[in-house]
């Protein structure tokens, strides 16, 4: 089966809106980070580099609605959607809030309701490929990380978030990548507070979006088709020919 071509264009700009894992959730530095991660791979592939904005925002959640909302980094997704996506007019959005608002309590019924919301926004104004990202695999189950708890995380809740992102992509035409699925359950991907991303784990997820876009999505190998008709044969093997004695 010829599988769909989501987009057939280069991408000019890169929007990442979400939590402390989009903002860089302890990567050891911004360009570890990865959001940036992705833009640089994406840029390595086109004629042109891709332009990033990153929105996240640690301990923001989807909406007012969300269980988390009173203790929650504000304004929400759903409150500053207009700044941080819209008059940013990108055409390749990324959206991440299943995993804080699991761990912040919602209830995965008004979660699908707001993400499916977001979405419908986003394209009653412009038109981006939409990428919606699973929940991520983390180690610090019942933890409280404040005094007002975010302690709500589960591996049931976690993958009952995983999958419900993954019908709500499937329903509103976008693309989901199930970062969950990607990780493997490998603890070693987290950083040493038990909830982020260490430096690999970045690196994993940026592989995880690319390969989920790269299947997809035309555009991205528009300039290797067009360079590798003239580019210089760089390979020499000859000297592995002549073994010595």
């Amino acid at each position: 089966m010829i599988p769909k071509d989501w987009w057939p264009k280069e991408f000019n700009k890169l929007v990442t809106l979400g939590a402390s894992m989009t903002a860089g959730g302890w990567s050891t530095s911004r360009e570890r980070c990865w959001a940036s991660l992705l833009a640089e791979m994406i840029g390595n592939y086109q004629s042109h580099p891709v332009e990033l904005f990153n929105a996240g925002i640690g301990a923001n959640c989807i909406s007012p609605r969300s269980a988390c909302y009173a203790a929650s980094s504000k304004p929400s997704a759903s409150e500053r959607l207009e700044h941080h996506v819209i008059a940013q007019n990108p055409d390749l959005l990324i959206l991440d809030y299943a995993t804080i608002d699991a761990r912040g309590g919602t209830p995965v019924e008004i979660f699908v309701e707001e993400l499916t919301s977001l979405v419908r926004r986003v394209r009653e104004r412009i038109a981006p490929l939409i990428v919606l990202l699973g929940s991520f695999h983390m180690t610090g189950y019942g933890m409280k990380h404040s005094e007002t708890g975010w302690d709500y995380a589960t591996p049931a809740v976690l993958a009952a978030y995983n999958t419900a992102t993954a019908r709500v992509a499937e329903a509103e035409s976008c693309l989901f990548v199930d970062v969950f699925g990607a990780f493997g359950q490998a603890d070693w991907l987290i950083h040493y507070d038990n909830v982020h991303l260490d430096d690999v784990g970045h690196r994993l997820t940026a592989n995880a979006i690319f390969n989920v876009l790269a299947r997809s999505c035309s555009g991205l190998a528009r300039h290797t088709q067009e360079i590798e008709k003239t580019s210089p044969r760089w390979r020499d093997e000859r000297w592995l020919q002549v073994l010595p004695g």
